[in-house]
């Protein structure tokens, strides 16, 4: 069996981003930058006003001047300022020619609306932006790899970018496996239970920044699961939960085999996760070769094999690079014995004084993983931890 640092190294191999697409800037939030977006002009694209006032010669001092002209935002200086004359102007607008300085409305005097004396000596360059003070034509604004929030669509906006090339969200079939398996909407009848892998998957895909298509359950019976399984192979990755153990009913792996899925791995020393399937499939007719996983059955094992070596797939084929779930080191806030010899994923809550540990207890059991905000890294062995002992977790997304 391969150990958890071996496994995502191979599966890091196959982290490549997608071929990168133009998509429209509205649609754009929470995508990956492909290449860097270059500036089309200089912001702010004039000197312009920062304050409501007028704009003034600094030489001219504390002397009365007369104001030639008002002007708005989107508007265009007609005149330029004179000696001991100003332009009424706005936030925003273009400053006029011979103007060096804004004096804000509060600290001024009017007379007659025609006229209008400083309180005191302005300064060169208060209350104004000179043109190109934020960027140039031809800067940098956003590069690539930057992942695009409301801040970068902006940016993008204001410089022209309609249309951004971006890496796409990955295409991720969902397919839960299992006789036994119901939709959420059923009562289960003896036997039974309800499909909780499917949406746990679809939403975990989401909440990856991909694009989740559910297949719904494939039954064990091979020729429904064959077909199945084609279906799925044309997105980018496969989620196959469910049939990948030792069990007689377990037909995935072999039925991928037989559909020309190269296995690259099966088993991970770990706890949850132990039956972990990797496999490459054949091209599609995108021309990719789709990721194939099979997940183990039980849901928490379903759900950590996603947050560890999913995610960080999923990651990198988005163009964010392998990431995964980020360590930070806790305290344990009570003592805790740990029994296993595999490295052993446990959900926890964090507080003031430390993480607790849910009340998990097996890989079936979901309720464990309710309301969980890390999976605290036990390594392999009997230990007694004290309260206080420092380990690594892993922080779930929020």
């Amino acid at each position: 069996m391969l150990t958890v640092i071996e496994a995502l190294a191979a599966i890091e191999k196959y982290s490549l981003p997608l071929p990168a697409e133009s998509i429209l800037l509205g649609e754009a939030l929470g995508r990956v930058l492909a290449e860097d977006a270059l500036a089309d002009c200089d912001s702010p694209p004039h000197d312009k006003a920062m304050m409501d006032g007028f704009a003034v010669r600094v030489a001219d001092g504390v002397n009365q001047r007369r104001i030639v002209e008002t002007i708005f935002a989107g508007t265009v200086p007609t005149v330029a300022v004179g000696m001991d004359e100003a332009s009424r102007i706005m936030t925003g607008a273009p400053l006029p020619v011979g103007a060096d300085a804004v004096v804000p409305i509060e600290v001024v005097t009017l007379r007659d609306e025609l006229f209008v004396t400083p309180h005191s000596a302005p300064v060169v360059g208060k209350h104004m932006q000179r043109r190109g003070d934020n960027f140039r034509r031809g800067d940098a604004i956003v590069r690539a790899g930057q992942p695009l929030r409301s801040a970068e669509i902006a940016a993008l906006a204001e410089i022209g970018v309609a249309e951004p090339r971006c890496f796409p969200e990955p295409r991720v079939a969902v397919l839960a496996t299992g006789d036994e398996l119901v939709s959420p909407n059923q009562v289960p009848a003896a036997g039974q239970i309800r499909n909780s892998n499917g949406p746990m998957l679809c939403a975990a895909v989401r909440e990856a920044g991909a694009a989740p298509i559910d297949l719904g359950v494939g039954r064990d019976e091979p020729a429904h699961l064959r077909e199945k399984l084609l279906e799925g192979l044309t997105a980018d990755v496969l989620l196959v939960s469910g049939g990948v153990s030792a069990g007689d009913k377990d037909l995935a792996p072999g039925l991928l085999v037989e559909l020309g899925v190269e296995q690259i791995f099966h088993k991970i020393a770990m706890r949850p996760g132990k039956p972990l399937w990797f496999g490459r499939g054949p091209a599609n007719p995108n021309g990719r070769r789709p990721l194939v996983f099979g997940l183990p059955g039980n849901p928490a094992s379903s759900f950590v094999c996603f947050q560890l070596f999913v995610r960080p797939l999923l990651s990198g084929l988005s163009g964010g690079g392998f990431q995964g779930l980020v360590p930070q080191r806790v305290e344990l806030a009570m003592a805790y014995d740990f029994r296993g010899e595999r490295e052993t994923y446990v959900p926890a809550k964090l507080s003031i004084t430390g993480a607790t540990p849910t009340r998990w207890r097996s890989s079936g059991d979901l309720s464990g993983l309710v309301g969980a905000e890390v999976l605290l890294t036990f390594p392999p062995g009997d230990h007694q931890y004290a309260a206080g002992t420092e380990l690594i977790a892993l922080a779930l997304p929020k």
